[in-house]
C-alpha cells in the first residue's frame, strides 16, 4: 500500500471521519475505517449519523488498538442470527438470498440491535413507546454499554458528534461531547429511525433518526470546526446518488431510498468548496484593506468567518451490486455484512494507492474533493466469509 498521506501531509492536518445512515450497509464503514487505521490515519473526530452514530460511538469510545476489533463484534454480533451462505452466487439467486435475508430479520428482529415487539403496536395503548414503534432497541443500549467505553468517550481526546431530530419540532440537533457528556441514549437517538425503532427521550424531549432531516454530518463538521485549521475529511457514505433508472416497482423503491438518503452529497460538497473559497478570499483581502474600512461593523462580521484553512474531503461511498434490493439496509446476513465490510477496506485502500492521493498538495483553493473509487464496478464477493 501506498505511504498513507502522501507527500502534502502536513502536520497540523485533522483527520476527520464523517459517518452516513444507512442500517446493513454500516458494516462498509466498519471495514473501510479498519483500513484507515491500517494506513496510520486515525481520526481526531467522528461525526455519525443512525449507523453512523454507532459506527462512531465505538470508534470514539475505545483505544486504537481496540476500535476495529469491537466493530468487529458488533457486526459479527447483528448478523449471528443468518450465517448460512447463498447457495448460489449468481444474480437471481442472490437478489432471492438477500430479500429471504431480510424478511427474516424484519421478523426476527437482529441481535443485540432491535427486537419485535409482542403484542405489536396496534394493541398498545396510545402515545406509549410501544404503540408508535414496530421493534425494541433496549438490546442495543446493552450492547453500547458492553463494546463503548463512555469514560473515555467524554475524555476528548477524540471529538465525537452524532445528530438528532426533535420530533415535536422537526429541527436538527447534534450532540457533541465538546458540549456534553455522551450518553448511549445519544447515539441510540440519532438512530431511531421511525416508524421502526421508537423516539428517545433525552433530558425531556423526544427524537428521532437524524438522517431524517440530513443523512450526513459533513455540514455540522464544516461549520463546526473553530478554529478552522486544515482538515482531511473520510466521508463514508452508504447511499450514492447516483444510479440507474429503475425498471421495476421495486427498482423505484430502490432508487428513491439512495437518492432520500444520500442527502445531497456532491450539492453539499460544491456548496462547502465556495464557501471555504469565500473564507479564504475575505482573509486575504485583510492585508489590502485600509483601517477605516476594517474598523467597521460589515467588516468585523465578515472577518469573524474567515479563515485561511486547507480542506480535502475524501469521498469513499457504497457500491450497490446489481443484486442488492430496497431491502439492503436492514440485510444483516453475516454473508453480505462481509462483503460490505471487504468492499469498504477495498475502497480504502484502491483511494490511498492512487496517485491523486499519493502526490496531493495544500488546495490552492481551499478544499479538494477526492472520489477516486466512483467509476469502479460493485467489488466480487470475498472468497471466505467468517462463520
Amino acid at each position: 500500500m501506498a505511504e498513507p498521506n502522501g507527500s502534502a501531509r502536513k502536520s497540523t492536518e485533522k483527520n476527520i471521519l464523517v459517518l452516513q445512515g444507512g442500517g446493513a450497509l454500516g458494516a462498509y464503514q466498519g471495514g473501510a475505517y479498519e483500513a484507515l487505521s491500517a494506513a496510520g490515519l486515525e481520526p481526531e473526530w467522528v461525526a455519525g449519523i443512525s449507523i453512523g452514530a454507532i459506527n462512531s460511538a465505538i470508534i470514539a469510545g475505545n483505544p486504537p488498538e481496540l476500535r476495529a476489533k469491537r466493530l468487529r463484534e458488533f457486526w459479527d454480533r447483528v448478523s449471528s442470527h443468518l450465517l448460512l451462505p447463498p447457495i448460489a452466487s449468481d444474480n437471481a439467486s442472490r437478489k432471492i438470498f438477500n430479500e429471504t435475508s431480510a424478511a427474516l430479520v424484519a421478523s426476527t428482529g437482529a441481535p443485540g440491535f432491535f427486537d419485535p415487539r409482542y403484542p405489536p403496536a396496534i394493541w398498545m395503548p396510545p402515545g406509549t413507546p410501544q404503540a408508535i414503534s414496530i421493534y425494541d432497541t433496549s438490546p442495543l443500549k446493552k450492547t453500547l454499554l458492553e463494546l463503548v467505553d463512555f469514560d473515555l468517550l467524554n475524555e476528548g481526546k477524540m471529538r465525537f458528534s452524532v445528530g438528532a431530530v426533535e420530533v415535536a419540532t422537526g429541527n436538527l440537533r447534534y450532540f457533541d461531547s465538546t458540549n456534553e457528556t455522551i450518553i448511549p441514549e445519544h447515539i441510540m437517538a440519532s438512530g431511531a429511525l421511525p416508524p421502526g425503532f421508537p423516539p428517545v427521550e433525552i433530558e425531556g424531549t423526544l427524537y428521532w433518526d437524524g438522517g431524517i432531516v440530513s443523512n450526513t454530518p459533513l455540514q455540522y463538521v464544516l461549520d463546526g470546526s473553530i478554529p478552522r485549521t486544515d482538515m482531511c475529511i473520510f466521508q463514508l457514505d452508504l447511499f450514492s446518488a447516483r444510479g440507474t433508472v429503475p425498471e421495476t416497482l421495486f427498482d423505484v423503491t430502490t432508487r428513491e431510498k439512495e437518492i432520500r438518503y444520500s442527502s445531497r452529497t456532491r450539492l453539499n460538497t460544491d456548496y462547502s468548496k465556495l464557501v471555504q473559497s469565500l473564507r479564504r478570499a475575505v482573509r486575504r483581502l485583510d492585508g489590502a484593506l485600509p483601517d477605516d474600512i476594517k474598523s467597521g461593523d460589515d467588516w468585523k462580521l465578515l472577518s469573524e468567518y474567515s479563515c485561511n484553512a486547507a480542506i480535502t474531503i475524501v469521498h469513499l461511498i457504497h457500491r450497490r451490486a446489481v443484486y442488492s434490493t430496497q431491502s439492503n439496509d436492514y440485510e444483516f446476513s453475516r454473508y453480505t455484512v462481509n462483503e460490505h465490510w471487504a468492499s469498504g477496506a477495498d475502497d480504502v485502500e484502491r483511494t490511498l494507492s492512487n496517485p491523486a492521493w499519493i502526490n496531493r498538495q495544500r488546495p490552492e483553493d481551499g478544499v479538494m474533493v477526492l472520489d477516486l473509487t466512483k467509476d469502479l464496478a460493485p467489488p466480487p464477493p470475498p472468497p471466505e466469509t467468517r462463520s
